[in-house]
């Protein structure tokens, strides 16, 4: 038996929820898989699926947890603990020996709650690690670098690393810090990318788009924001440079998502007096397509430091609408790579708004250049990237364990 462990899961929206209930039901195919999860809190809170229901082959429970406002530190530590707690009392309940466990970092305690459970009966541990810790935790500003909780994160995280059967990485950074960290390098630590959404979103005409007719940006290059505005996403770049190009009229800044900082950004352009940057608030992932169609190019910014530490999935969707990137994070890291490798964009430096600024007026002033480097990243999309191909890994390194 399979057992997908993670927090958030369908009905959630959450990258996180989408991608471990997408593997789910990919290995549900060739064995019976069950999914433990908590009740929905985050884009679905207030909704009340049963607590034990079938879909798409995949048998889930959810486990209680309080649904607090995630962008409260509190709340989201409170969200976190009961959640983990549950599930792995449920994760102790229903697993036995010889199972297989397939587990997300998210949250941090849970990844270790679910070791113990596995260690108790007898099952094997495979980790996904969407988030490194302690490093994560320093960008976010939660915890202090060198501190006695970084210490004890970094100490719980390697021991943890090293019990694991198998480990998952989203990319190439990763691998080398989580490698770091174990001490060692060989075939225990595989990088398998997110990927990109092919069938459900691709290239469209801009011309009726409707998120473009509805703030009046038709005839505007527009430079789109869309995901999670939270503490290591360097919305600060963004907002500056929009800011330096206030000038320029032409040039229109879009930005749909939510997270901790959304009210910072939000009282920042107001206090400016911006005119060129509009948030749109969040939307459902059904929505993707037309909203993601509606950019020029799209952003990516995350804190400096970043690199191995997470790799922003929405890098896959962009290439799939076939849209080129601004990359506005370290250059090490797998988003920066895939970049220059596929030759579809931009990468400047995380906190040097005016490089970001540079960049985009490189970008607008060129459209041939803009509709070669759209093309280079649908087809890698399809051919690198694709649902089918990265599943296919899945498949193939936990499928056997069904």
């Amino acid at each position: 038996m399979l057992f997908v462990v993670s927090e958030v899961y369908y009905p959630e929206e959450a990258a996180t929820a989408h991608y471990m209930a997408s593997i789910a039901e990919a290995l549900a195919a060739r064995g019976p898989v069950r999914a433990i999860c908590a009740t929905p809190k985050y884009d679905m809170a207030g909704r009340h699926p049963r607590g034990k229901e079938s879909r798409h082959g995949v048998e889930i429970h959810r486990c209680w947890g309080t649904a607090f406002d995630k962008n409260r530190l509190l709340g989201r530590i409170l969200n976190a603990g009961t959640a983990s707690v549950s599930m792995f009392a449920r994760t102790l309940w229903v697993v036995r020996r010889g199972d297989l466990v397939f587990l997300v970092t998210n949250p941090p305690l849970l990844p270790l709650f679910a070791l113990l459970a596995c260690r108790v009966r007898g099952a094997r541990c495979c980790l996904r690690i969407d988030d490194v810790y302690p490093e994560a935790m320093v960008h976010a500003g939660l915890i202090r670098p060198g501190g006695i909780l970084a210490s004890i994160a970094n100490w719980a995280n390697r021991r943890l690393y090293r019990r694991m059967d198998r480990i998952i990485v989203l990319g190439r950074d990763m691998k080398r810090l989580v490698e770091e960290k174990l001490g060692y390098a060989g075939d225990k630590v595989l990088v398998i990318p997110n990927w990109a959404d092919t069938d459900s979103v691709a290239p469209a005409e801009r011309c009726q788009n409707r998120f473009l007719a509805q703030y009046g940006l038709q005839g505007k290059f527009v430079v789109g924001y869309a995901g999670n505005i939270g503490r290591v996403q360097a919305v600060e770049s963004l907002f500056e440079a929009a800011s330096l190009l206030e000038g320029r009229p032409e040039l229109h800044f879009l930005v749909f998502g939510s997270g901790q900082k959304v009210s910072w950004l939000a009282r920042a352009v107001a206090a400016a007096q911006l005119t060129n940057l509009t948030l749109a608030g969040l939307r459902s992932r059904a929505e993707q397509a037309e909203m993601l169609n509606a950019f020029d190019v799209g952003a990516i910014a995350l804190v400096r430091g970043m690199a191995g530490a997470g790799v922003p999935s929405r890098l896959y969707n962009l290439m799939a609408a076939g849209r080129p990137v601004l990359a506005a994070l370290d250059a090490e890291s797998e988003v920066a790579q895939v970049v220059r490798e596929e030759k579809i964009g931009w990468v400047v430096p995380p906190d040097e708004p005016q490089k970001l600024a540079g960049a985009i007026l490189e970008a607008s002033s060129n459209r041939e250049r803009l509709k070669a480097m759209g093309a280079r990243a649908r087809k890698a999309a399809e051919e690198k990237y694709s649902a089918a191909r990265i599943l296919g890994l899945y498949e193939r390194v936990l499928g056997g364990k069904t």
